[in-house]
């Protein structure tokens, strides 16, 4: 009799509503715990008290009823929801909602997971992620903005000047750490990346300075930082690997015809195949200033042969320790990506 009568002065004592102070006015949680039979007393009390200090003021405990499940729902309206969220106090103590299984002294978790549902809505409401934690549709948007082609000449421009250059033409809103820029200052870009998209371009442009694209999500939307590559584990690639069949995106490069080279350098064949197959080819410069490699000093010799160009290269790249890949950029657009057998790592995250 005691123990209901507790239960029962504590719903209404704590009877309320939990609002965090950036989704008062629009979204609101209750949350309801549900005590199994042997949930112990003392940790009713406990919870209560803890709950309290956390700052979650919209709880009601409550012997289990055989309808109760954990899960969350919806009420209100659409533009004032109130989550009701639903969860069990065990025969161990602890606490069971949809956001995991809490123990005594991680009330302050349960409190940053209600304020990430009064945010954000309950997770299966929620628009899925795609790379760098952006929504789907905010990674689109990424994508069409970096998808305007480059329309200016890069050869022999200084790096820093070509970063800021690209970054004034993007649409949403950029941050360039200018000291990292200053160091690059006096380096210049020997490739030619025009007619690119700019996410790739700038992905080249800023890799062998040891810099890194990086869209995140802030406050007023997506937007992009320029900072260190190093301890990164996403930054925009370099291009990406086509979904469609090779043969299908370069025809040329996988047509049968004669070829023959006799001691010529690595550079000049990846010069004179690009040249024909009239696409950009960009150097991995990193991993070559890494694994001392220069594509001038490598000659590479293929005996006469009818073959495909695709098969030249490799044939020719392997000498110089080099190989190739057809990649695309934001707006599919092949050139060829050409890195050592062993590249220096980096991190490519899904389309989205």
């Amino acid at each position: 009799m005691y123990r209901g009568h507790w239960v029962l002065a504590l719903a209404f004592l704590l009877l309320g509503w939990f609002c965090v102070k950036e989704a008062c006015g629009a979204a609101r949680v209750e949350l309801v715990l549900a005590a199994e039979r042997h949930a112990p007393l003392t940790a009713q009390q406990t919870w209560a008290r803890e709950l309290g200090e956390a700052g979650i003021r919209g709880v009601r405990i409550r012997q289990k009823r055989s309808i109760d499940r954990v899960g969350i729902q919806v009420r209100g309206t659409k533009e004032n929801p109130v989550y009701i969220v639903t969860g069990t106090l065990d025969a161990r103590g602890e606490v069971v909602l949809p956001g995991g299984r809490y123990r005594s002294g991680q009330a302050r978790r349960i409190a940053s997971w209600l304020r990430d549902v009064a945010r954000r809505g309950p997770p299966e409401s929620r628009e899925p992620h795609a790379a760098f934690g952006l929504p789907r549709s905010q990674m689109m948007a990424v994508r069409k903005d970096l998808a305007v082609p480059i329309d200016f000449s890069t050869r022999g421009m200084v790096r820093a000047d070509v970063v800021r250059k690209i970054a004034r033409g993007l649409k949403l809103p950029v941050r360039v750490d200018e000291k990292m820029l200053a160091r690059v200052a006096d380096d210049r870009v020997a490739e030619e990346p025009e007619g690119l998209s700019r996410g790739t371009g700038l992905a080249f442009v800023l890799r062998p300075a040891g810099l890194a694209l990086v869209p995140k999500m802030a406050a007023a939307g997506p937007e992009y930082l320029i900072t260190t590559a190093r301890g990164r584990r996403e930054i925009w690639p370099v291009g990406w690997k086509p979904e469609q069949p090779r043969p299908k995106i370069l025809p040329e490069m996988f047509k049968l015809r004669p070829i023959n080279l006799e001691n010529v350098s690595a550079a000049r064949v990846l010069d004179a195949i690009g040249g024909r197959l009239e696409i950009p080819v960009l150097l991995d410069h990193s991993a070559l200033a890494r694994y001392g490699i220069d594509p001038d000093k490598k000659l590479v010799t293929v005996p006469r042969s009818r073959m495909t160009y695709a098969t030249a290269l490799d044939k020719a790249l392997f000498q110089a320790r080099l190989k190739y890949e057809l990649r695309v950029d934001e707006a599919g657009k092949p050139f060829l990506w050409v890195t050592t057998i062993k590249p220096v790592a980096q991190a490519v995250p899904d389309k989205g």
